[in-house]
């Protein structure tokens, strides 16, 4: 097979990987309308899906030295799939926690999807022109990203304005079927992803991608560090952790929010689904800035430090404003949040020899930050506003600064 092939499946695979990861941004108001639940309940949505990655990265990488990177691809889906089927009982109905169960089953195939076509795209060729697959693939991630809360919300968000006020004013029998009708609305979507997602698997299973081996040169590194025997022993490490941790978080707020927010500031429904897409559009103009720019015009570190800084303006503006143009800040943080993934991962492995794979599972695991701070944002949104909350991305970008200009130069304890 030449090796065009494999990438072009690869990157469909890429490109699953965006419309999935961001259809949190209208599923979280839709379940808030559909299953009756607060603002800090909606955030469970992100909460099941991301928490998958910290609770089964280490157990991805388990089944991949099983099955291998083929059969853990396809496996991957398979799963997904599973995840897809669960949300029409969910939708029957009207079950909150069978949606969270499909989203945490979702996010666990996806852990193990991404944990397999990662390093397969970066062995799958030359190393010389491995940043150059890498960029094509988060190129089909972005696109896919921008569309999928789009499409989704064009189904199940259709003529949801203002069904909140309606159904106050339903009879008991009228309010049920309301909201059973609009939660059904997930049941042929979610249909035709599972669906896809089994085919997508077959095709894996069955194609003629190569099923390549880890490069046997890493596995052969015998570098050793003077004094350093454990992977806590490496404080950039430990901190760069902490740092995407705190990414993840303000990047899946600054999308899985926005909708929500909009609405909050009297936008109707009907056009506050379409910023999720501006975030994710302002993300992937950030991401071909970046591949363009690094290293040639700008170093690693200081892409950091002005996404950072970036972020902290655009948190900032988005607090001292009001109506469309606190939402566009809101959705700029796209643009602060594009760089800030490429540019800890070197930053944080930087020197680790023999533990750099050990480090990257705990990179991975970090990925929890998206459950985690988005479900606070839910919290204080509940308790003084949808606006003010928004406060909680300052302190998570000053942090990532201080990554930028001093946390990776830390490498003794």
């Amino acid at each position: 097979m030449k090796l065009k092939q494999p990438i072009y499946i690869i990157g469909l695979l890429f490109f699953v990987f965006g419309f999935v990861t961001w259809l949190g941004s209208v599923l979280i108001p839709y379940l808030r309308i559909a299953c009756e639940i607060s603002s800090f309940e909606s955030y469970f949505v992100a909460f099941s899906f991301y928490i998958s990655y910290t609770l089964m990265a280490i157990p991805a990488s388990r089944v991949l030295k099983q099955t291998g990177f083929k059969k853990g691809m396809s496996l991957g889906l398979f799963i997904m799939a599973i995840g897809a089927v669960i949300f029409i009982p969910a939708a029957l109905g009207r079950q909150y926690g069978l949606f969270l169960l499909g989203l945490f089953a979702q996010g666990a195939g996806l852990t193990l999807l991404q944990t397999a076509a990662n390093p397969y795209i970066t062995i799958l060729g030359p190393k010389e022109s491995a940043a150059k697959r890498i960029s094509i693939m988060g190129i089909c991630n972005g696109i896919a990203g921008m569309l999928a809360p789009a499409i989704l919300g064009a189904v199940i968000l259709q003529n949801a304005d203002g069904l909140s006020a309606r159904i106050a004013g339903m009879t008991a029998a009228g309010k049920i079927n309301a909201l059973q009708e609009l939660a059904s609305r997930v049941i042929l979507p979610y249909s035709i992803m599972a669906i896809v997602l089994v085919l997508l698997a077959l095709l894996i299973q069955f194609s003629g991608l190569p099923d390549v081996d880890e490069d046997p040169d890493e596995e052969a590194i015998t570098v050793t560090h003077n004094r350093k025997t454990s992977i806590w022993q490496f404080p950039h490490l430990l901190l760069g952790v902490s740092t995407l941790f705190l990414y993840v978080g303000v990047e899946v707020i600054a999308v899985d929010s926005i909708t929500g927010y909009a609405e909050y500031q009297g936008l109707p429904l009907s056009k506050a689904k379409f910023f999720a897409s501006f975030t994710l559009l302002n993300m992937l103009l950030g991401y071909i800035i970046g591949i363009t720019c690094i290293p040639r015009f700008i170093q690693q570190e200081n892409a950091l430090k002005w996404s950072a800084a970036a972020g902290l303006i655009f948190g900032t503006a988005a607090l001292l404003t009001s109506g469309t143009l606190s939402v566009s800040f809101i959705a700029l943080l796209g643009l602060a949040n594009a760089l800030i993934w490429p540019s800890i991962w070197p930053l944080a492995i930087a020197g680790l020899g023999r533990f750099t794979k050990t480090g990257a599972s705990l990179l991975v695991m970090a990925i929890g930050g998206g459950a985690v701070l988005p479900l606070l944002y839910g919290y204080l949104a509940d308790q003084f506003s949808a606006h003010s909350a928004y406060a909680i991305v300052l302190p998570a970008y000053l942090g990532i600064l201080l990554y930028a200009a001093y946390g990776h130069k830390i490498r003794t304890l």
